[in-house]
């Protein structure tokens, strides 16, 4: 054996050592992820039905795809991530379980969790709380917390995305459709809100409601909703978080006209039929992984794990507020064509919205022309003036 090639031995063999004693010197940043024990938008018989925008499977297994793939980067710094997965049962049991988390060293949590079980869990503790479950807009404007990270867009978000395409289309006359749901009800009032903003016309709001009564049949009969005494629309607006009756919707209006919002076209975080930007790659990771395509929920909890990947490989040895600095100021890519941050004033993610049918896409939010003097993307949501969080800078 040559001089040169012991040399060259000894000098990797020095190199991999070193690699592996910083490995083993660097302690893993540990991240807890917060679910719901016996989730009903988990069961089965409504995964099966697949009504557009709904979930598809369990948000860990996007996560778990954005940790494995952040691996090579987070091993060129000498960092790593751990993950562990904490069902909780209400409330009270989010609250401990992130308390507990943040006890046994967590540098983040990420949560799908109801609005209510989030808050209780982002006052729990002072790491970063990665929100993936919850659309509600008060959890970014008076429920803030300063902790509290939204990956998923917010109802007010997917609402400006919907009135902007009907603007671009020029479907000035809409007909709301609204359902009897709890959740409903702040989702009516930002639509109409968005509609508003955006100089379309209410032309009416109609009730639904899916009722086994006889005596309440003709609300749930598409044709009846939207017969000719309603008058004249151009595009039928729904609001149905169950999905079941936006579902019967297309096709079944009394004037032959398009569907917007639940069914039809709505604005979602992701589709698996968008073609742009790497988009098949991304969506072909989680069908190899699971058997399942990335859906509009599993997108945000990937991009979740990105972003828990770059703050660590940004602040490799922390501490934790550095860590979180980085979390909060960083720049992410989503294969959605643009550069995404949080914004700061309510620590949402800014990011495009796709307009689709769940067989194709048909547009991209922001619409083209929709301008805003800093970031186009803030013309989805609520801008920086209209900030109601209070403890955020």
């Amino acid at each position: 054996m040559g001089r040169t090639s012991l040399y060259a031995q000894v000098g990797s063999l020095a190199t991999g050592l070193a690699l592996a004693s910083g490995l083993a010197a660097a302690a893993p940043f540990k991240v807890t992820l917060l679910v719901m024990a016996n989730d009903p938008r988990l069961e089965r018989n409504r995964l099966e039905r697949g009504y557009l925008g709904q979930r598809g499977g369990p948000l860990a297994d996007a996560l778990k795809i954005a940790l494995a793939e952040g691996k090579p980067e987070l091993e060129s710094v000498g960092a790593r991530i751990d993950l562990e997965i904490t069902e909780v049962a209400d409330a009270a049991g989010a609250r401990a379980a992130a308390a507990k988390a943040e006890a046994a060293g967590t540098a983040a949590l990420v949560a799908d969790l109801p609005a209510p079980w989030l808050l209780a869990a982002a006052d729990a503790v002072k790491a970063p709380v990665l929100n993936v479950g919850a659309t509600d807009d008060a959890l970014r404007q008076a429920d803030c917390r300063r902790q509290l990270w939204h990956l998923l867009p917010s109802e007010r978000m997917r609402a400006d995305a919907v009135a902007q395409f009907l603007v671009a289309r020029r479907w000035q006359q809409v007909l709301l459709l609204t359902g009897p749901a709890d959740e409903d009800r702040a989702r009516i009032a930002t639509a109409q809100a968005s509609i508003k903003r955006m100089g379309l016309k209410l032309v009416a709001t109609r009730p639904f409601k899916l009722s086994a009564d006889p005596r309440e049949r003709d609300l749930a009969n598409p044709a009846l909703l939207t017969g000719p005494s309603v008058g004249a629309y151009d595009v039928v607006w729904v609001v149905d978080s169950d999905g079941e009756f936006a579902t019967s919707l297309p096709y079944r209006t009394g004037l032959p006209r398009p569907v917007v919002g639940d069914a039809g076209l709505a604005a979602l975080a992701w589709s698996p039929r968008f073609e742009r930007y790497g988009a098949p790659q991304v969506t072909r990771r989680l069908t190899k992984a699971v058997g399942r395509p990335m859906g509009a929920h599993d997108w945000p909890a990937w991009m979740a794990g990105k972003a828990l990947v770059a703050a660590a490989v940004a602040a490799p040895k922390g501490p934790g507020p550095a860590f979180a600095k980085a979390l909060a100021e960083g720049e992410l890519d989503g294969s959605k064509g643009v550069a995404m941050s949080f914004r700061p004033w309510d620590g949402q993610l800014r990011q495009p919205l796709l307009l689709s049918d769940g067989y194709s896409t048909a547009a991209l939010a922001p619409i083209d022309g929709m301008l805003h003097p800093k970031n186009n993307l803030d013309t989805l949501g609520a801008d920086a003036p209209e900030k109601l969080c209070k403890v955020r800078s």
